[in-house]
C-alpha cells in the first residue's frame, strides 16, 4: 500500500493553526497615524481622515480605548524584523537568491533570515510560501503576551478598589441614600441626579491602601491601573459604568492635547503672551479682565474689572425675545450671551471712558467674544485672550466673580436680575475698602484716576 506524501506544511514541525484573516499591518499603520493625531488636539472625526480611516471606525476605535492611546501602537523595537524588511524578504526569496546574500542585503544574521523563511511562511496553500503580511501576523500573535491585570489577579484588591469607589452611600442604620440612576454610557450632563457613592479618586484609594495594608505588598495599584480598568475595555474586571462615580462622571478619558485646543477666532497676535509687559506689575492703569458668570437656564452676567483699583462693572444681558421657542440656526443666540450682545454691551460700558483708561481687555475664549475685532475697532481697545484652561490668567477677574457669587449664587436664574439691580451691587462692591488699596474702595481709586488725569490737562493746556 502507497503511503500517501506528506506535505511540506505537514514536515514543518508547526501545529495547525486557522486562517489569520486580514493581515493587521495595514491597520496598525493607520491606527498608528490616528492616534497621533489625536494626541495633536485633533477630534476623532478629524484624526480619521488623517490617519485614513473612516470616521465610524475612528469613533469606534477612541471609545474601544476609552479616548487612551494603546501602548500596542509604539513603535516596535529595532531588534526585530519590521514589516519592509519582510517584504525585502519575500521579494527576494522569491528571485531564487540565497539566504546568506538576502541577510548581506539587510545587514541580519544569516540564521535571522533563515528562521524567519521557516517559521513565518504561510501553509494554507499546501506549500511554505512566504509572503509578508502572513510573516508579521505570526510574528505579532507569537509576540502577544497573555499578561493579566492586577485587579483581575487579586480579587480580595478588586473588592477594596470597587467598595471604596462605589460603595453605597448609607444611613446609620443601614438604609441605601440617593437617586435611582442610569447608566448610559455618555456623560451623564449637567442638572442631573448622579449616582450617590463613596467616590474615592484612584489617587485616594491607591494611598490609602499602604495605610490600610502597610506589611501586605500585594494591596498595591497604581492611579492609573485604575482608570485604565475602568476606561479601557477588556483591560481590567472593573465595569465601564463605574466610571460615573468619579468626580468627572467622564465616561471617556479627555486627550491633554484636546483639552488645551482654543477657539478658532484666536490666533497667536492676540494671546496674552503678547500683551504689553506694563500690565503684569499693573502699575499703568487701564487694562481691564472680562468673563461672564452663568446661571441657571443659560442665563449669564459680564463682568469687567480694572486691574489697577479692581473697579467693577457688570453688563446686564437680558435674553431676547422669543427666547425658548424655536429658531433659525443662523439667527443669533437669544439666551442674551451671545457674540452680539456680549460686544454691544461691553461697548457701552467701555466707550464712555477715557483713552487713558482703556488700554487693553484681557477674556478668555469663549465664544462670547468670536466678534472681537468688530469691539476692537469700535471701541479702539486692543483684546487678549488667555490661554485654553488657564484661568488664573485673568486672576484679578476670577477673584472678583467668586466676590460676586455672594449676591449671584450658583444654579441660579441671573436673568431675573435688572440693569439697576447689577449696577447696585457694582456700586456695593466698589464701595468695599481693599486691603491691596491701602484700604481706599475701588471707587476712590478710579475716582482718583480721573482726578489727576483732568489736572494733567488743565496744567498742559494753561
Amino acid at each position: 500500500m502507497a503511503v500517501p506524501k506528506r506535505r511540506k506544511s505537514d514536515r514543518s514541525g508547526r501545529p495547525k493553526i486557522y486562517s489569520p484573516g486580514r493581515p493587521p499591518v495595514a491597520q496598525k499603520a493607520h491606527y498608528r497615524k490616528f492616534w497621533n493625531a489625536i494626541d495633536r488636539g485633533l477630534t476623532s472625526d478629524e484624526a480619521s481622515r488623517h490617519a485614513g480611516i473612516s470616521p465610524a471606525v475612528g469613533a469606534r476605535l477612541f471609545r474601544h480605548n476609552g479616548g487612551m492611546k494603546r501602548k500596542i501602537e509604539s513603535a516596535r523595537s529595532k531588534r526585530y524584523l519590521s514589516f519592509p524588511e519582510r517584504e525585502e524578504i519575500a521579494i527576494l526569496h522569491e528571485q531564487e537568491i540565497s539566504v546568506r546574500d538576502i541577510a548581506l542585503k539587510l545587514r541580519r544574521s544569516p540564521s535571522t533570515v533563515s528562521r524567519e523563511l521557516r517559521r513565518n511562511a504561510a501553509t494554507r496553500s499546501g506549500d511554505l510560501k512566504y509572503r509578508a503580511h502572513t510573516a508579521q501576523w505570526h510574528a505579532d500573535r507569537r509576540s502577544r503576551r497573555p499578561k493579566l491585570a492586577k485587579l483581575n489577579l487579586n480579587s480580595r484588591l478588586r473588592d477594596y478598589v470597587e467598595d471604596r469607589l462605589s460603595g453605597k452611600v448609607k444611613t446609620i442604620n443601614g438604609r441605601n441614600l440617593g437617586p435611582e440612576t442610569t447608566w448610559i454610557d455618555r456623560n451623564q450632563g449637567r442638572r442631573k441626579d448622579r449616582r450617590w457613592a463613596k467616590s474615592w479618586s484612584p489617587e485616594q484609594i491607591s494611598n490609602r491602601l499602604r495605610i490600610d495594608y502597610p506589611q501586605d505588598e500585594s494591596m498595591r495599584i497604581s492611579p492609573e491601573a485604575i482608570y485604565q480598568s475602568l476606561y479601557i475595555q477588556g483591560r481590567g474586571n472593573l465595569k465601564r459604568e463605574l466610571v460615573a462615580c468619579l468626580r468627572t462622571g467622564r465616561a471617556l478619558r479627555i486627550p491633554r492635547e484636546r483639552s488645551r485646543r482654543g477657539s478658532a477666532f484666536v490666533n497667536k497676535e492676540i494671546l496674552i503672551s503678547e500683551r504689553p509687559a506694563e500690565v503684569e506689575d499693573r502699575a499703568i492703569p487701564g487694562h481691564w479682565e472680562g468673563d461672564l458668570i452663568l446661571g441657571a437656564g443659560s442665563s449669564a452676567i459680564g463682568t469687567l474689572v480694572e486691574r489697577t483699583t479692581r473697579f467693577t462693572i457688570l453688563l446686564h444681558l437680558p435674553r431676547m425675545e422669543n427666547y425658548g421657542a424655536p429658531r433659525n440656526k443662523r439667527s443669533p443666540p437669544l439666551a442674551g450671551h451671545g457674540a452680539e450682545a456680549v460686544r454691544k454691551a461691553i461697548a457701552a460700558s467701555i466707550i464712555k471712558l477715557p483713552k487713558h483708561l482703556k488700554r487693553s481687555l484681557t477674556w478668555d475664549q469663549g465664544t462670547e467674544m468670536a466678534q472681537h475685532e468688530e469691539l476692537r475697532v469700535q471701541v479702539n481697545l486692543p483684546i487678549y485672550f488667555c490661554d485654553p484652561q488657564f484661568p488664573w490668567q485673568r486672576g484679578t477677574n476670577e477673584n472678583t466673580n467668586g466676590l460676586l457669587r455672594q449676591y449671584f449664587p450658583k444654579g441660579t436664574d441671573l436673568s431675573r436680575h435688572s440693569k439697576l439691580d447689577l449696577d447696585s451691587v457694582a456700586a456695593t462692591l466698589n464701595s468695599r475698602p481693599r486691603k491691596t488699596l491701602e484700604w481706599k474702595t475701588p471707587s476712590e481709586a478710579f475716582n482718583d484716576l480721573l482726578k489727576s488725569r483732568r489736572k494733567h490737562n488743565v496744567a498742559t493746556t494753561g
